[in-house]
């Protein structure tokens, strides 16, 4: 008999801790090699740990909604192997996860049962807003090796992304640190150790400790306490950092729908599978956005770049047991009225059954919205970071007008839509829209050349 520590492996991509979801296991259990043991959710995917060894758990480190440092004690084994049967170093799972990853056993890749990216959309079992399929942790040692050697020539520190975000957070110079690894290679514990032996002030920078928040008085009468962890924890996550990051400029247009209605109410006679508004205004869209290619856009912020989209890749976003999630129709600008159709139907029935695939999660260039007969008067959608633009649909009601002097009734219809301030400016936020109102106001124009 012998014990195994399974540590919390380097999931990269500057990933310094990881929050456990759920797990699969308990003390006491018997696993077998490649058994998944626990869930884990970084700010890139949400990833399934397999075991690296067969035995007996003994203990579990971590709750669910707890975050774990990388590197901490995860999982302790009891196994029948001896203790030198492995590697020295086979303690710890060691990898480097991309946003798609697969996991990683101390014996190589195996299949993933699930994961969830960053986005907010996921397949499989579960995901969120998103956060996205399940997916694999890729190890990428000799990539990782392949990145001492450039650093080295470069005259940096050689370490890996995961130390270097850490010492950047705690304002750590790394040059003052001695590496114990290959080659002088700065290694998790060197780092652990020159935090341990700075004084006190330093490490908080000189800043005093910030004062506990005050304890909320209990609140009379019966409560339920939920637990923000998950894909719900991911979905909170990205709609504060884009409130936070992006300012908003919102605009609001009203439309007189009638004629699209008109179309709308003919083109569903004796169709199986109604049209909605939405793959008109998908229609229109595509078009529009020739004209306003800053609109169809994406913000690269680690590099301080616009990427201009020549495909539109139109995000949905979907309401699902899950919580938000936007479904991708890739190249919406080569789909026909029914195409889009059919797409978005496809893709938002497996957004909310949970059967999406990653690729159909992922890669949106601009996204529209509805919250169908619960669309209100107006809205002000977030954007779907990183694109520059939403556009919502609100509901569509009959009401009096003045047309040419005289009250009618028509069919009317606002339009709430956000850009991102940065890069959009207003003038051309009002303009695209006033083209996209021109489109559905006149349904002919979005079939024909302008």
């Amino acid at each position: 008999m012998s014990r195994h520590v399974l540590k919390l492996p380097d999931l990269g991509e500057g990933t310094v801790a990881a929050e456990i979801v759920a797990w699969r296991v308990k003390p006491g259990d018997v696993v077998a090699e490649d058994d998944v043991l626990v869930e884990v959710m970084t700010d890139k995917a949400a990833v399934e740990v397999p075991s690296p060894v067969s035995g007996k758990v003994i203990s579990t480190n971590g709750n669910p909604g707890e975050s774990v440092p990388v590197g901490s004690e995860l999982i302790v084994f009891e196994t029948l192997e001896s203790a030198g049967s492995r590697d020295a170093g086979a303690g710890t799972v060691t990898a480097v996860a991309g946003p798609t990853s697969t996991p990683v056993s101390a014996h190589g890749p195996v299949p993933a049962r699930g994961a969830v990216s960053a986005n907010g959309a996921q397949s499989g079992r579960q995901s969120g807003n998103g956060v996205q399929p399940h997916s694999r942790v890729q190890g990428r040692e000799r990539a990782a090796e392949q990145g001492v050697h450039v650093a080295e020539r470069a005259g940096r520190v050689a370490t890996s992304p995961a130390i270097r975000r850490r010492a950047h957070q705690a304002g750590i110079d790394l040059s003052q640190i001695q590496g114990s690894g290959p080659n002088g290679r700065i290694v998790r514990e060197d780092l652990d150790a020159f935090v341990a032996r700075r004084p006190d002030r330093e490490r908080h920078h000189g800043k005093p400790a910030a004062p506990h928040a005050p304890v909320p008085a209990p609140v009379a009468g019966p409560t339920e306490e939920i637990k923000i962890i998950g894909i719900r924890r991911l979905i909170a996550q990205k709609m504060s950092e884009a409130k936070r990051n992006i300012p908003h400029f919102a605009y609001v247009e009203e439309i007189d729908v009638t004629e699209l209605e008109a179309l709308r109410r003919h083109l569903n006679a004796g169709e199986p599978a109604a049209l909605s508004y939405l793959p008109f205004l998908a229609a229109a869209l595509v078009r529009v956005l020739e004209e306003f290619p800053q609109c169809n856009a994406t913000y690269d912020a680690d590099r301080g770049v616009i990427i201009r989209h020549r495909a539109v890749h139109l995000g949905v976003a979907t309401q699902t047991p899950d919580g938000l999630k936007v479904p991708v129709v890739r190249d919406a600008q080569q789909r026909s009225l029914w195409e889009l159709a059919s797409e978005m139907k496809r893709v938002t029935d497996a957004a909310r059954s949970g059967t999406a695939k990653r690729e159909e999660l992922i890669g949106s260039t601009i996204t529209v919205s509805s919250l169908g007969k619960l669309g209100g008067i107006a809205s002000t959608p977030i954007i779907n970071s990183p694109e520059v633009a939403i556009v919502g649909v609100n509901r569509a009601v009959e009401r009096p007008v003045v047309i040419g002097g005289a009250i009618a009734v028509r069919r009317m219809m606002n339009l709430s839509s956000s850009f991102d301030h940065r890069f959009v400016d207003g003038y051309d936020a009002a303009a695209m829209i006033h083209a996209l109102k021109e489109r559905l106001e006149h349904p002919a124009t979005i079939f024909i050349g302008r």
